[in-house]
């Protein structure tokens, strides 16, 4: 038998790049909101007590950024008077300006092309009910978990930077067991370490990790001894830089491309979304038990230049690649097949933008 260890991590909400992510995606539905068929593309950076929100629009919508940005920020739970990033002190640049006509020759024709080059990946495997590889699933719920707790009050020590990891342990090729965890909370200073062990080790692990719980596991709590410093405060945040945590933990491959500030027209996201909905359809209909895509796109072209299935020795590759054929990719079909024109954009920022039921892409 072979026997491996794979790893995936997780951030919580108040990581800074994730709150560059939410920042994004506030803007990006605001617009939406106002006007259906927005095009968006809005980058985030934040550090200490500074946010600049840059970027191109084409929209009717009115926006107030500065006050979506402070809304963001208080949602997130960066409350905190003492603290530099909080939404009453936050300075707010805002450089957003219009979408280049260049671009919107491409998409702003009869039969919508793509909004970009590229290359985007769809993943799915029969390892857990969401078709998602145990590690990132367990991962993401560790700090959804973590983010849950805080919130209602119950960890009142908890601040909201997190980050958590999780190995597993694979015999021919299926997850056996979970080897080692880690979890790393940003606290409120004089927070001993001891406390924070004594509820991940007794509340958290067996919460969040369910069946997959089990005494021995190897664990590592705030290996730096503290963390108080947390957020844009203590890291300079930037949209876009955890694209292995919002898709698939390092299990498939991936094109680059960024989801959060981008409306569906950006094929990074619309069609990113779309091939992990047929790789879903090819795992749930039998076809493969493992199935990851690759489609590619020119900008202002409707029609894929190519689209790939691999199914991994696990079925019938022939039939997977028929059966994603019939999928219709234009980006057009793709937004209106799965309602991408409504604002739903800020639910998938966080613990994983794939094996959520509510997301039309995962249904």
């Amino acid at each position: 038998m072979s026997s491996y260890l794979f790893t995936s991590e997780s951030v919580s909400e108040g990581h800074p790049d994730k709150v560059c992510d939410y920042i994004a995606d506030s803007v990006l539905d605001a617009c939406l909101a106002q006007d259906p068929n927005s095009h968006v593309a809005c980058e985030v950076l934040a550090k200490d007590h500074r946010v600049i929100v840059a970027g191109e629009l084409k929209t009717t919508a009115v926006l107030d950024v500065p006050s979506l940005v402070r809304d963001a920020v208080r949602e997130i739970g960066y409350v905190d008077a003492d603290q530099p990033f909080n939404p009453d002190r936050v300075e707010i640049t805002n450089l957003l300006g219009v979408q280049s006509a260049d671009i919107d020759r491409g998409v702003s024709t009869s039969e919508q092309g793509a909004g970009d080059q590229g290359i985007m990946f769809g993943y799915a495997c029969g390892e857990t009910p969401e078709l998602l590889p145990l590690p990132i699933v367990l991962a993401h719920r560790l700090a959804l978990t973590l983010a849950e707790e805080r919130k209602a009050g119950r960890i009142v020590w908890a601040r909201p930077d997190a980050k958590t990891q999780v190995t597993v342990r694979y015999v021919d090729s299926q997850p056996v067991e979970v080897t080692d965890v880690v979890v790393s909370t940003q606290h409120v200073a004089g927070t001993t370490l001891a406390l924070i062990r004594q509820y991940v080790e007794q509340t958290l692990l067996p919460q969040a990790l369910g069946t997959f719980h089990r005494e021995g596991i190897r664990l590592f709590v705030n290996p730096t001894g503290e963390f108080v410093i947390g957020g844009p405060a203590g890291d300079c945040g930037v949209t876009g830089r955890k694209i292995i945590v919002d898709t698939y933990g390092g299990a498939a491959r991936h094109g680059g491309g960024a989801f959060s500030g981008k409306d569906a027209s950006k094929v990074d996201r619309s069609a990113a979304y779309f091939a992990r909905h047929v790789a879903r359809e090819i795992v749930k209909s039998g076809i493969a038990t493992k199935a990851e895509l690759q489609v590619a796109y020119a900008i202002g072209v409707a029609q894929p230049v190519s689209l790939f299935v691999e199914t991994f020795g696990t079925g019938d590759s022939e039939a997977a690649r028929e059966f994603a054929g019939a999928f219709d990719f234009r980006p057009a079909a793709i937004t209106e097949r799965l309602g991408l024109r409504a604002p739903r954009f800020r639910q998938t920022t966080n613990y994983g933008h794939f094996g959520k039921p509510y997301l039309s892409w995962e249904s």
